[in-house]
This record gives C-alpha cells, sequence and structure tokens, in this order.
C-alpha cells in the first residue's frame, strides 16, 4: 500500500461527505474501499475539516441517541473542486511514468520569488 497524505485524506473525506450527510463510523468504513483509515486516524481529520469551515456538524436521532453527522459547507465543496483538479493533474504526471508513457507530462513549475 501507498501512504495517503493529509491532503488526499482531506479530499477523501470531502468526496464521501459531498456525496451525503454522513458520520464518522460510516466514514471510516467507507474510506476502507481505498485505504486502511483507522477511526482514530479520521476523526482528527474530521475536527480539523470541521475547525477550518469545510465541513458543519449536527447530531441526530439514531436507535434512541444523538449521533454526530457531518456536512460539507461551501467552502468544503470549494476546497474539494480544486482537490480534485490537483488529484487529477497529479495522477496523469504519475502515470505517465508508470504507464511506461513516450511522452511524460512535466509537472508545473513553482514561481521562485
Amino acid at each position: 500500500m501507498f501512504p495517503i497524505s493529509a491532503a488526499l485524506l482531506d479530499a477523501m473525506v470531502l468526496s464521501l461527505v459531498n456525496r451525503e450527510e454522513t458520520y464518522g463510523y460510516k466514514i471510516t468504513q467507507d474510506m476502507q474501499i481505498a485505504a486502511k483509515v483507522s477511526e482514530s486516524t479520521l476523526y482528527p481529520v474530521l475536527r480539523r475539516l470541521q475547525k477550518n469551515g469545510a465541513l458543519e456538524t449536527f447530531d441526530k436521532a439514531y436507535m434512541g441517541r444523538n449521533r454526530r453527522y457531518y456536512r460539507i459547507t461551501a467552502l468544503g465543496q470549494a476546497m474539494l473542486s480544486q482537490y480534485r483538479i490537483d488529484w487529477t493533474q497529479h495522477k496523469a504526471q504519475v502515470d505517465s511514468i508508470l504507464e511506461e508513457q513516450t511522452q511524460l507530462v512535466p509537472a508545473e513549475q513553482e514561481e521562485t520569488v
């Protein structure tokens, strides 16, 4: 398995919450499809995204008790859009090497100040 960066974790969580308002345990289970992520890894990500204004929480009754749900905010949707653009570019660059394409996709040049 390849390690997952904090930015990629954020993007994946935002994408899952963008699909539906959901709770932490379900997000962890859904993440298991692509990566081995524990609840102890996921909950700090959820708290950070909430603190940054990308997610908001609300409580919803479930089997006689309240469960904390997450929903994406407008800021979170904007962040997700940018993450998707960045991921597409990054994936193309990696694929150009891994798939042995004859013409490599150049990485964007960073401006020096």
